[in-house]
């Protein structure tokens, strides 16, 4: 399977959870990586800054009509919905919030899914509700994969459970491995295929 995209959904506990990840990644992904954090509207730059001080690969907030491009790591930005539409532009929208949360993990995943799947990778973090599960479990339907971080590893296991109760994850792993496994397989999988 050639993947074409990664979304990434976390919450409370993100900011570890994302320090671990994103600095496994390799800047030669040849795939794009989008990230809902549950974050407050007033939220500064930080994650992002500190992200790219760790890590190799771009990491950056999505812009309105913004070309997604592959080795290159997008948050949503603060108080708005992170879309992606079928030529690859990501939209930002400042739509009600969903599950009490904007941005919300599932529009992303939804809107992430009926452009890229079955070549989609979903990954549920740590976090304090069920934001994520509704979008994964899309995500698997459409022949995508789930990767879920093992609850007992998470600093909130509420949402990484509520994703598992509705899905059956293809990968249940501990947080230090999951990039490992991203970089598996966006790259090892793509060259078998070339």
């Amino acid at each position: 399977m050639k993947y074409n995209a990664i979304v990434i959904g976390v919450s409370a506990g993100g900011m570890e959870a994302l320090s671990t990840i994103i600095p496994q990644l390799s800047p030669d992904l040849p795939v794009p990586v989008l990230i809902v954090q549950h974050m407050s509207p007033d939220s500064d730059s930080y994650l992002i800054e500190r992200l790219n001080e760790l890590s190799d690969i771009k990491v950056k907030e999505a812009e309105d009509k913004e070309k997604v491009r592959e080795g290159v790591v997008y948050f949503a930005p603060p108080n708005y919905h992170l879309l992606v539409d079928d030529e690859g532009i990501l939209s930002l929208s400042g739509d009600e919030r969903v599950n009490y949360a904007r941005p919300a993990i599932d529009v992303l995943f939804e809107s992430a899914a009926d452009v890229y799947c079955p070549g989609l990778i979903g990954v549920i973090l740590t976090g304090a509700n069920q934001d994520g599960s509704a979008g994964l479990k899309k995500i698997k339907e459409e022949g995508g994969i789930a990767i879920v971080q093992d609850p007992e590893t998470a600093f909130v296991d509420r949402m990484p459970r509520a994703a598992l109760e509705v899905v059956e994850a293809d990968h249940i792993l501990p947080l230090e491995t999951i990039g490992a496994m991203l970089n598996t397989l966006a790259i090892i999988d793509s060259i078998v295929l070339d």
